[in-house]
């Protein structure tokens, strides 16, 4: 292969890798298997750009086709997998992603909660919803793509939208950086304080609490509805944390508001998004303490599974 034809694929890979990372993404609520999408995407894309007899029209649009067909590829098998899943399965959370004009622009879709619902999709409905919905491509474009026609493509988005809005429980809360920090800060803040009314006063009446352990350390297995019963929830955790030694550090996660958990050794125990809703309140709080979905972040923290072993040693599951 020439040289002009290796730096032509560099120079691919660094203009088209960030679209084609969140597509899958997206997709699959994975950063690992998206990873895995993307770089079969660009090696078959380096496959036939080698090939003088096919050339590529509009690599854009041709990487854009084999991640989406990719991932609904793998959306399948890893629907199998989900069925078995230990707890609830939550995405695998993104800390570092889009710029900041991008992460504005499409926060919302981002969002663990948002990401959570696309899962009740079926995979070519999630396809044909993103590309159109977050993606902004034509429908033509997200025919040829997904490989429909553009009536069947409308009719695949219509479903999905009307999916999306029925279960979304509250519109997007538009608040500023700035706004959406104090209020991770005043929320982790009472938290530590064992403020119940000053945490109570930060949730909705119908806030949820979601865990994903994956089996692999001591979770909640079903969600926590209510304020009342994910205020006591929530102090009694974060006391639990202050015993054992763990840190909580503000970061952005999935676009919102969040933060990181270390312990005492610095290596991270738990993210935590926080979704928020139109009056300003907390609706959901995502956490994930399944270390298998965590280090692609950073050194995990082997406290968890010690703590399981533990329980399982004095016969409790």
């Amino acid at each position: 292969m020439s040289t002009s034809s290796t730096s032509s694929t560099s120079d691919l890979y660094g203009e088209l890798r960030p679209r084609a990372f969140a597509i899958a993404y997206q997709m699959l609520g994975s950063v690992s298997e998206a990873e895995d999408v993307v770089q079969e995407a660009f090696l078959r894309l380096h496959q036939t750009l080698r090939k003088d007899d096919e050339p590529i029209a509009s690599p854009r649009a041709y990487i854009a086709t084999l991640v989406t067909r990719l991932a609904i590829d793998q959306l399948r098998s890893a629907r199998v997998r989900r069925e078995s899943y230990v707890g609830e399965w939550l995405p695998e959370p993104l800390v570092t992603g889009p710029t900041p004009a991008e992460l504005a622009e499409r926060a919302d879709s981002l969002s663990l909660a948002f990401l959570v619902l696309l899962e009740s999709l079926t995979p070519h409905q999630r396809a044909a919803f993103l590309l159109r919905e977050v993606f902004d491509y034509p429908y033509a474009e997200v025919a040829e793509v997904i490989g429909t026609d553009v009536d069947s493509t409308r009719h695949l988005v219509a479903r999905a939208r009307s999916h999306v809005q029925k279960h979304r429980h509250r519109h997007r809360y538009h608040a500023t950086r700035r706004q959406r920090e104090e209020l991770a800060q005043r929320f982790f803040s009472a938290s530590e304080q064992g403020d119940m009314s000053a945490l109570e006063e930060l949730l909705a009446q119908d806030v949820a609490l979601h865990v994903d352990g994956g089996g692999n350390v001591p979770a909640r297995r079903q969600p926590v509805n209510g304020r009342e019963h994910v205020t006591r929830t929530v102090l009694a955790k974060i006391a639990a944390f202050a015993r054992l030694g763990i840190r909580i550090r503000l970061t952005e996660v999935n676009g919102q508001p969040g933060a990181m958990a270390y312990d005492a050794e610095g290596r991270l125990v738990e993210v935590t998004g926080l979704g928020i809703a139109d009056d300003g309140r907390i609706q959901s709080i995502h956490s994930i303490v399944n270390p298998d979905k965590l280090r692609h972040l950073d050194q995990v923290s082997d406290l968890g599974p010690r703590l399981l072993a533990q329980r399982r040693s004095r016969g409790n599951p």
